[in-house]
């Protein structure tokens, strides 16, 4: 059963002219495909914030989820610093995605490429209440690899 549809505005900047909105690629895609409005060389190990020629007004309750595309981290090396980067409800500046590229050589973006995903997610408010003690869990305070890294 597929969720109704959330609207999105968007508005095309000068530069964004003749590019694609975000869009998903198949039924069954959770993310849209967003691209380039820029040519840019990405040497390795550089990081730059892909222009999009987009501004969104998202509704409120909601974030816009941006994550990487599968094909350009394994074939590529490329990826987010800050996967997933959020874009809020009330931004309303041009949509950047911040690209790094982890690989060993450099990786050419062309204008109309795409870089990144959209995911539309509900953003759930949190309340942080100051307590004096914590209730107990099997875990602890156990931290990073606590819990081990076979099963069995």
């Amino acid at each position: 059963m597929n969720s109704p549809a959330v609207d999105i505005e968007v508005k095309r900047l000068p530069h964004g002219e003749g590019l694609p909105l975000p869009a998903y690629a198949t039924s069954g895609a959770a993310g849209m495909d967003v691209v380039s409005a820029e040519d840019i060389i990405l040497p390795s190990m550089g990081r730059h914030a892909v222009a999009t020629g987009l501004a969104l007004a998202i509704p409120e309750g909601y974030e816009v989820q941006v994550r990487p595309r599968s094909g350009l981290a394994l074939k590529h090396g490329i990826s987010l610093p800050n996967t997933p980067g959020t874009i809020d409800s009330d931004y309303r500046g041009e949509l950047k995605i911040i690209l790094i590229n982890l690989g060993t050589d450099a990786f050419e973006i062309k204008r109309g490429d795409r870089v990144a995903q959209l995911v539309v997610a509900p953003v759930q408010i949190g309340r942080m209440v100051e307590v004096a003690e914590l209730d107990e869990t099997a875990r602890g305070a156990g931290g990073f690899g606590s819990t081990g890294v076979r099963t069995g």
